[in-house]
């Protein structure tokens, strides 16, 4: 099973829409284990975006992403790092397919509701960052095959 970081945005608080983003991910078949909703601080956030240091839309971004509160979560499913991000569609609304989270709910890149990790590395870098590993909590579902075939 694989790992990955979503953090949804601080307009997603703003417009009512976590519990849909969420129940995406849920019905999905993807299966929590950390919810916690923060004030990030800018050091934290600096840190999460660094990669994007010099770009013309970092000073933004950062400004944005510590502007009000997140949702910070870790989820875990089979391929879930190339299928969440699927699932929330381009990161600008604008050619997000329809039925994609973002195609649906979102209106503007510098509003597109949710980060989701990249990649592997990047999804243990930022759960790390975000998360002690106490608060990431290990559980079985009993629906588990029927969600996940057995390999």
């Amino acid at each position: 099973m694989e790992r990955t970081f979503i953090a949804l945005k601080p307009d997603t608080l703003q417009r009512g829409l976590v519990g849909d983003i969420i129940n995406r991910f849920e019905k999905k078949g993807f299966q929590l284990l950390g919810l916690k909703l923060v004030q990030p601080p800018r050091e934290l956030v600096e840190k999460h975006y660094e990669e994007h240091l010099g770009r013309p839309f970092y000073e933004g971004l950062v400004n944005y992403m510590t502007s009000g509160p997140i949702v910070a979560s870790v989820w875990q499913g089979k391929n879930i790092i190339s299928s969440s991000r699927s699932l929330l569609g381009a990161t600008d609304p604008s050619k997000a397919a329809p039925g994609t989270i973002r195609g649906d709910l979102a209106t503007q890149v510098g509003r597109n509701l949710v980060h989701a990790s990249d990649s592997p590395v990047n999804a243990e870098r930022e759960i790390s960052l975000w998360f002690a590993a106490k608060e990431i909590q290990n559980w079985s579902r009993s629906l588990e095959p029927w969600i996940n075939e057995e390999n």
